[in-house]
């Protein structure tokens, strides 16, 4: 791993972003609950059982909601944030990339994906063909 691409978080967090970094997107599942679990705990918070095991999700997804963040266009433009549900249960906030920022709907199908920008991955989502 390059200088660029280590966390600058230690623990459950740095974990996360060092596997983000080297484009794996992990989620975690209970072992004792078999409940999925994200953003990245030490303790599962629907039993309370101690280290959850990591695990690579389908990646599918539907978008709960989305709003557009105006920006001026030197500033890099509009952009979405959304919510976005995993088929395994979990909800992120993250952003559906390759579509306009407008024409992101409630209820869209996506498909996760890992962007690395100068060694630091983040999950964003790209359309998918399936429907709601």
């Amino acid at each position: 791993m390059t200088e660029t691409a280590k966390s600058p978080v230690g623990g459950i967090l740095g974990q996360h972003q060092t596997h983000l970094n080297q484009g794996c997107f992990l989620i975690q599942r209970c072992n004792a609950c078999g409940q999925h679990i994200y953003f990245p705990r030490e303790i599962c918070p629907y039993c309370g059982a101690g280290d959850p095991v990591w695990a690579a999700p389908s990646g599918l997804g539907t978008v709960y909601a989305s709003t557009t963040v105006r920006r001026r266009p030197e500033a890099g433009g509009d952009y979405n944030v959304s919510l976005i549900d995993l088929d395994e249960g979990v909800r992120l906030m993250s952003r559906v990339t390759l579509l306009p920022p407008d024409a992101v709907r409630i209820g869209l199908r996506v498909q996760a994906r890992v962007q690395v920008t100068d060694g630091n991955g983040l999950v964003v989502f790209d359309l998918t063909g399936a429907p709601a």
